[in-house]
């Protein structure tokens, strides 16, 4: 005798099955301190607007182009000492010497580094830091957190920049305490100016643009650039493959 299940029957049995396979494992939130985190956004965006926004504003304006540039290349150019490390800390050993080759060219044929000449030599800077260390070693983001002052963070990063403190060569080649507390307000101030034309894109929710920015900068940094993109998925083809299918279509024409 054939026993013969009816089709309805065999798809209501399966339904539980299917929803088990299409489930997903939730993902964990980023932001779990999101209530503490608004409230000291609330407060640096209070402290920025009325106080550290005028000055990088007036500097800005007051200081010939040419010339916040240079100071903005100086620093810059200090920086290279961390991505040097951090590369090598990496294993980036072909993105370690770059960096060594743009610090001593820029700090030399450059004049301290007023002006990148490596990057007109097609030297780009690598930008690493010892929180970006700590993710190619495996270390997990951590939650986002926002500190008085310092800005976004997250976990990882928070702890980096406590190495990263140690490898900024300015309080080396610099002594005198008063001269060396100038240049760190300098610095912040010419930081903060060279972010006056981005901020005009944030719109919305200033604190989730300003979190969801800076969570995919880090991601973006920590991959070294390479993102998963699934949209246009079948159409993952080169320029090349591009231009040679339009000359295919030209020949069968």
């Amino acid at each position: 005798m054939k026993i013969r299940i009816k089709p309805l029957l065999l798809a209501l049995c399966t339904l539980p099955l299917l929803a088990l396979a299409d489930e997903t494992p939730p993902q964990p939130n980023p932001d779990p301190w999101e209530s503490f985190n608004r409230k000291v956004f609330a407060f640096n965006d209070f402290a920025d607007r009325y106080f550290l926004k005028p000055v990088a504003k007036g500097y800005d304006t007051v200081t010939p182009q040419f010339l916040e540039n240079g100071i903005h290349n100086m620093f810059a150019n200090l920086g290279e000492v961390s991505d040097i490390l951090n590369s090598l800390l990496q294993a980036k050993f072909k993105n370690s010497a770059i960096s060594g080759g743009r610090l001593l060219l820029n700090s030399t044929v450059g004049l301290f580094g007023f002006f990148d000449v490596a990057s007109k030599v097609g030297w780009q800077s690598q930008d690493e830091d010892f929180g970006q260390t700590l993710g190619h070693w495996g270390v997990g983001p951590g939650p986002y957190v926002v500190l008085p002052f310092l800005g976004p963070r997250t976990v990882r990063d928070g702890f980096g920049n406590i190495a990263d403190v140690y490898t900024d060569p300015l309080p080396y080649v610099v002594e005198d305490v008063p001269t060396r507390n100038q240049l760190y307000a300098l610095r912040i101030v010419d930081s903060r100016a060279q972010l006056l034309k981005a901020e005009e894109l944030v719109s919305g929710d200033r604190y989730i643009f300003m979190r969801d920015a800076y969570l995919q900068r880090r991601q973006f940094l920590i991959n070294d650039g390479v993102v998963q993109d699934t949209f246009g998925e079948d159409e993952d083809f080169d320029e090349g493959e591009q231009d040679k299918g339009e000359q295919d279509k030209g020949e069968q024409k």
